[in-house]
């Protein structure tokens, strides 16, 4: 079993976007983060961690302007924490292990699918393409992100 923790030699290289968002709470600017249009198949981790958080399967177009899940693919790895900044309430989500902000959550997704909208941020996320998934430790949620025949 893999061991996820806030890793300080990562920290150290994150980019000063990635550093703001994961560390300081931060939230990039909508509609410029990397994986935004991706549409590969595979899974997004912590970008401190590696910790597994979201499936490509569970991504959706919402038109928010950050990528947007309907479910973490592994609850155990995703913390939701009352956010009362900016004078509203909302719903926080960070990494358990990591500690990183992800975004938020909101009740407002596809009804089918749950009715939840994570609102996360690209410079949070690290992709690791289906392809690369056994390689790199996560070959226990490929069934998570097959193509749908």
């Amino acid at each position: 079993m893999t061991k996820f923790f806030k890793n300080p030699d990562v920290i150290a290289t994150l980019s000063p976007e990635e550093f703001h968002v994961t560390q300081e709470s931060g939230t990039e600017r909508p509609g410029t983060g990397k994986l935004l249009n991706n549409k590969e198949p595979g899974i997004y981790v912590d970008i401190v961690s590696g910790e597994p958080l979201f499936a490509s399967s569970d991504k959706y177009e919402s038109g928010c302007g950050w990528p947007s899940f309907t479910k973490p693919i592994e609850p155990a790895h995703v913390e939701e924490l009352r956010d009362a900044t900016l004078g509203m309430i909302r719903t926080e989500v960070r990494s358990k292990h990591g500690d990183s902000h992800l975004g938020h959550v909101f009740p407002d997704g596809p009804r089918d699918r749950g009715g939840l909208r994570y609102c996360i941020n690209s410079a949070s996320l690290r992709f690791v393409h289906r392809d690369d998934m056994q390689e790199e430790g996560y070959g226990g949620y490929i069934e998570q992100v097959e193509d749908i025949a």
